[in-house]
């Protein structure tokens, strides 16, 4: 088995709606994105011969995926008063909804997913919100 892996990073705000610590409130992170893809095989002939993909179309469609995220406040949808988003929508600052409660766990599977529908096999995806803290997921089942 042939596994690659890049990374990006970003840096973002967010909070976690209706969780009871620290978290609870508007805080920021440098998120790394890790992306893993396999294959059993090698390309065997053309440009890609000895290679399982171009790293360098690896890294730029991560980058463009991950990119999108920088410098923004991502929140989940419904978890902000709309007064209050108004306001900071007002002031000119850049916010992301998304669908998920943006925790490192749900990036994982979304950043995974995301990497998948641009047509690679990928074995796993790493995110870490911290340089210590990190969420992976793979397709699987657990026992």
């Amino acid at each position: 088995m042939y596994i690659l892996r890049t990374e990006h990073s970003f840096d973002s705000a967010h909070f976690l709606a209706g969780y009871d610590g620290k978290c609870g409130n508007i805080h920021g992170h440098r998120w790394k994105v890790e992306v893993e893809v396999q294959s059993n095989k090698l390309t065997e002939n053309g440009q890609l011969e000895g290679m399982v993909v171009d790293f360098g179309d690896l890294k730029k469609d991560l980058k463009e995926i991950v990119d999108y995220y920088d410098h923004a406040f991502i929140i989940q949808q419904g978890s902000m008063r709309n007064k209050t988003l108004e306001c900071i929508l007002e002031d000119g600052f850049r916010v992301i909804e998304v669908e998920f409660r943006p925790t490192a766990e749900n990036f994982a599977l979304f950043f995974f997913n995301r990497m998948k529908n641009k047509g690679y096999n990928v074995k796993r995806v790493f995110v870490y919100e911290t340089p210590k803290n990190c969420a992976v997921y793979e397709e699987g089942e657990v026992n």
